[in-house]
């Protein structure tokens, strides 16, 4: 019988090859991505897709293996041909080639996405922020020292800081297309608002993800038309040759809508943390105890904590709508206690139905 030891070398061994056939695919779907951009085909393929997975599945279980496994693994890998694929067709178009770019903010962690997601369309970026740039960049402390002329200019400093970026630059009369990635645009708006009013081109754009997304697919971006329908297009343009989903949104209405999407999931998942943290309760106790939803919960609740405190301070204490939303969450969860507090398991009943129907209709 074989030692401990050799058993390892050849998992070793497998492993190696596992990872040698890897690149293997991504070199070849490097390839797919190419002849896709070639004949304008889309990128993503849900039909393909499910024949994938289906196919997978069905081999794992003539082989002895759970179906599952091997759906988890393939999907895994769809996602980073799908990436590999998004990388290559930008960079095929080439739509920066020739371009200078500007990030405002771009040492920060979604300015520093911005500067890669740039740079791979071919664009020449420079950086302005006080702090460190990403890669080796040409980098200014303040945007006024960059010299020249810039085709597209991202503001990507923190929300509070945003409005006064603009309004220098308004005054500056500074050239090109400018958008914004503020999560919340009321500091923002009226600025925006009048720069378009004075012929300048500018838009504003929330992207609905993280500095770790690789894949945009799946992903969401908020485009805002501010008064310059043009530059609102070109921005939408910014993030052709992605599989993201450009979602227009008037100006007035997007801080309403955010206090919803984000203040509220953001604001559940810190009460969640912190009413652990004061139940007495150790965390790998109720870890080890835990369910299939209290895990689920935990897991959205550890990146929620993991993230910028500073931005998620801004998102609930700019928002106009901030306080007016986390005052009917506070209700509902005081209704909810009376239900349980008076027994009324008829009211508990009905709850959960409505909510189950409200979900179904939003499927």
């Amino acid at each position: 019988m074989p030692n401990l030891e050799d058993l390892r070398k050849q998992l070793g061994a497998i492993d190696r090859e596992i990872i040698a056939l890897l690149a293997e695919r991504q070199e070849i779907s490097a390839q797919v991505g190419k002849v896709k951009h070639d004949a304008g085909v889309p990128s993503r393929d849900f039909a393909q897709e499910v024949r994938v997975v289906g196919r997978a599945r069905d081999q794992a279980e003539k082989a002895g293996l759970p179906g599952d496994l091997a759906e988890n693994i393939v999907r895994l890998l769809i996602n980073a041909s799908l990436s590999r694929q998004e990388r290559v067709r930008l960079q095929a178009r080439g739509q920066g080639e020739g371009h200078r770019a500007l990030v405002v903010g771009g040492g920060g962690q979604m300015g520093r996405w911005f500067c890669e997601f740039l740079g791979s369309q071919g664009y020449a970026v420079t950086v302005a922020d006080p702090h460190t740039p990403p890669r080796k960049l040409p980098h200014v402390e303040d945007w006024r020292e960059a010299s020249g002329e810039f085709e597209l200019t991202v503001v990507a400093a923190p929300v509070a800081a945003s409005a006064g970026i603009l309004r220098d630059m308004h005054r500056a009369r500074h050239a090109g297309l400018i958008f914004d990635i503020a999560s919340i645009k009321a500091p923002v708006k009226d600025e925006l608002t009048r720069m378009a009013a004075d012929g300048m081109q500018v838009a504003s754009i929330h992207p609905m993800f993280g500095p770790d997304t690789d894949l945009l697919s799946g992903c969401h971006i908020l485009l805002m038309d501010v008064g310059a329908p043009e530059a609102a297009r070109s921005a939408a343009e910014v993030f052709d040759g992605t599989m993201a989903e450009i979602l227009p949104v008037p100006l007035d209405q997007h801080d309403r809508l955010i206090a919803w999407v984000l203040g509220v999931s953001h604001a559940i998942n810190l009460a969640f943390i912190h009413a652990l943290e004061e139940s007495g309760e150790q965390a790998p106790v109720l870890a080890r105890m835990s369910s299939t939803t209290f895990d689920a919960q935990l897991d959205v609740a550890r990146a929620v904590a993991a993230d910028n405190p500073h931005l998620y301070f801004e998102i609930q204490q700019l928002n106009p709508h901030g306080a007016e939303v986390l005052g009917e969450l506070m209700s509902t969860v005081g209704k909810l206690a009376r239900i349980v507090g008076d027994g009324d398991e008829s009211a508990f009943v009905r709850l959960m139905e409505s909510g189950r129907r409200y979900l179904a209709a939003r499927e």
